[in-house]
């Protein structure tokens, strides 16, 4: 049955900023880093015009920072290449063309190719955008096909050089992103063990903490990482998150707060000691009786993950396919309409629009307002910045590694504030192959970010998810099916270690899975009423039978088990 879901449209809240990313000074340090060596030597070359190609192997430095390193160097790599392969198809097709509305057609194909490659792989900010940037730009821009090998080689060149930028923190670091990921997990299960899981907040508190737990459980197991020591003690800090977030009124947040502190720097990992209990309660430590959850016990099989095969970087179309689908749509449209006003660049108009999609309509006004709001900021500082970036080629070249360094450390707080630097960047980028007239770029850019804004969040009100509806199904019987596979495993008198930690890790997954899905379908319209209360009651069940898992590990085994299935018959209750 479909609804007319009525949609709440923020506009305050969309510009509240938020706190900076741990690692802000990551990105922002490495995309300099990329970025100034070939621009620098073209500069010296006297060879700017050739900017924008090297620009784009560049600005491959910008994804991959959350990733391990040995997941890294593959992400890293395959971005160049998808970077580098859009280059060459746009570069293709502004040599054999010059019909502006095959041009624009082209590009709106690209971007929803690029959108739906990116949120099927979770390559992860800055997503899809800078690679539409790059190949919007580059169908405009005067080609041959003889030209093309060379422009693409000089990308190809500085993505190379950005892939080393990417990797060389490992050398200093190696453990960087793992010990990130686990500190944050421990920090989350903190603050939902605050609320012993029964405060207000708590649900939110508990799906933030499953959420940080399943990402440290995810960068642990790095495609192709070995399990060394330091992933092994790691690993079991990660254990002590799942086991406060199973258990929250028997875990201790001030000592898991303090296990994060001391994963800050380049220290020694927290030793956590590997004290197993077994199944049989004859087996119990005797000091079970003074300690808590934390301190006593390590669930059976938790290292199991670590030789867990590697996740595949590809999931399929799934729930992308409506969202390339706004995303061709909405860049059309803008790209038409930016022709038929008369501006000269469309390509900006394209990429506004394929800036804006996200999750659902929702969140897509919101990106939508940040995306205005930080483009008209952003040229008034591009008004400002200009003289000085007229006044010598190497002020152009320094105003541009400014802004990309002000881009990547304001980003993360909200996207409005990192678009002040973006868009003055985007519009000196065009200076490099010649100075041009400031008032007609400024005039053009707003003009192109409000068409851009407009047609773009039409698209996504035009292009609905009709199968919305039926993602919350496969997630909520997926987290039925894993609970009922854990209760039945919690049943027996003996469950096997490995196989009931399987059970919970599974569990866990599909209860995020469950949330996640849950919170994008709720902001989409016209879909038909979300069944809420079964998410909800699916949820709790969920958590009391992770609860019990727990527990029929912990010190009074037998004890636990009798729980475990008073806990399993309780939900198993309509």
């Amino acid at each position: 049955m479909s609804s007319a879901t009525p949609l709440r449209l923020p506009l305050a809240g969309a510009l509240r900023l938020g706190r900076p990313s741990d690692i802000w000074f990551k990105p922002a340090l490495s995309v300099v880093a990329a970025v100034a060596p070939p621009n620098l030597a073209l500069l010296a070359l006297g060879r700017l015009d050739l900017a924008m190609y090297t620009m784009a192997g560049s600005l491959c430095a910008l994804y991959g920072h959350n990733r391990p390193y040995a997941a890294r160097a593959r992400a890293l790599a395959r971005v160049v290449l998808g970077m580098v392969g859009g280059l060459a198809v746009a570069l293709t097709a502004a040599s054999l063309t010059a019909d502006a509305v095959v041009l624009v057609t082209v590009g709106a194909l690209m971007a929803a190719v690029q959108k739906a490659l990116c949120d099927a792989s979770r390559i992860g900010p800055p997503g899809n955008v800078v690679l539409t940037f790059i190949s919007s730009a580059s169908l405009f821009a005067p080609q041959t096909l003889g030209q093309v090998p060379g422009h693409v080689g000089l990308a190809l060149t500085a993505g190379g050089w950005a892939w080393l930028v990417g990797m060389a923190p490992g050398l200093l670091r190696p453990h960087g992103p793992e010990r990130r990921a686990t500190a944050h997990a421990l920090n989350a299960a903190a603050a939902y063990a605050t609320t012993h899981g029964t405060a207000q907040g708590h649900d939110r508190a508990r799906a933030a903490a499953a959420a940080a737990v399943q990402a440290a459980r995810r960068a642990l197991p790095a495609d192709g990482a070995r399990a060394d020591r330091t992933r092994r003690a790691l690993e079991r800090l990660v254990v002590r998150a799942e086991v406060a977030l199973a258990a929250p009124g028997d875990a201790d947040p001030e000592r898991l707060r303090a296990w994060a502190r001391d994963l800050r720097g380049t220290g020694r990992v927290p030793r956590v000691d590997r004290q197993v209990v077994s199944m049989d309660a004859t087996d119990t430590m005797d000091a079970t009786d003074t300690m808590d959850a934390t301190d006593v016990y390590e669930l059976p099989g938790a290292e199991a993950g670590l030789g867990a095969p590697a996740r595949r970087w590809w999931r399929g179309p799934g729930p992308f396919t409506h969202v390339a689908a706004r995303t061709a749509l909405g860049c059309a449209l803008a790209g038409y309409a930016s022709l038929a006003l008369g501006v000269g660049r469309p390509y900006w108009a394209l990429v506004t629009a394929a800036s804006l999609y996200q999750a659902n309509v929702t969140l897509t006004w919101s990106r939508g307002v940040q995306r205005v709001v930080g483009n008209l900021a952003g040229v008034l500082v591009f008004a400002a910045i200009v003289p000085l970036a007229h006044l010598h080629p190497a002020a152009l070249v320094l105003c541009c590694l400014v802004l990309n360094f002000g881009a990547e450390a304001l980003i993360g707080r909200n996207y409005w504030l990192g678009s002040i630097c973006v868009t003055p960047m985007a519009l000196l980028i065009t200076e490099f192959a010649r100075t041009q007239d400031s008032g007609e770029l400024i005039t053009e850019r707003v003009a192109d970010t409000l068409v851009g804004a407009l047609a773009g969040f039409a698209a996504a009100v035009a292009v609905t998810d009709r199968r919305a509806g039926d993602r919350v199904e496969r997630a909520l019987t997926a987290v039925e099916r894993a609970r009922e596979h854990t209760a039945r495993l919690l049943a027996e008198p003996h469950p096997a270690p490995r196989s009931l930690e399987a059970a919970r890790r599974g569990l866990t997954a599909a209860l995020a899975d469950l949330r996640a899905t849950t919170d994008a379908v709720s902001g989409e319209w016209r879909r038909r009423a979300l069944p809420e209360e079964r998410v909800v009651l699916a949820e709790r069940a969920g958590h009391r039978t992770l609860a019990a898992t727990v527990r029929c590990r912990g010190p009074h085994s037998r004890a636990g088990t009798q729980a475990a299935k008073t806990t399993t018959t309780e939900d198993a209750r309509p």
